[in-house]
């Protein structure tokens, strides 16, 4: 449960970042950053692995690059369905994403989050 709780707060705090350095993605507030990220982990578990299968084809001519799209897709989805959190264009998804994956791997790291079990 305690990296579950560190998982949001590293994306919450991942989108704040982006919020601050990119002008296309804004949110009202903490409370809204928050629900995001915990959001944006339920997308990430359940849609992003259907898209990344439907997608696999164009995934390989691109040699991966199409992921950034996927990972875009999945934060403008978590923006169409939070009314808070605005994702204005494609490239603001890409860099938005690029930000948000860089910080929650940087929190992966600090708490030790190696293999995704829980310790007590």
């Amino acid at each position: 449960m305690f990296r579950f709780v560190f998982r949001v707060l590293f994306a919450a705090l991942g989108l704040w970042l982006a919020d601050r350095l990119l002008g296309g993605i804004s949110a009202d507030g903490w409370p809204t950053l928050i629900l995001a990220g915990l959001l944006l982990g339920l997308v990430n578990a359940v849609v992003k692995p259907v898209v990344v299968l439907l997608t696999f084809p164009i995934t390989i001519l691109s040699l991966g690059l199409f992921l950034f799209v996927v990972n875009a897709a999945m934060l403008g989805l978590v923006a169409w369905l939070l009314d808070g959190l605005v994702v204005n264009g494609l490239m603001s998804g890409i860099l938005g994403s690029i930000i948000v994956g860089v910080v929650s791997w940087a929190g992966q790291v600090m708490i030790g989050d190696s293999k995704g079990r829980d310790e007590a």
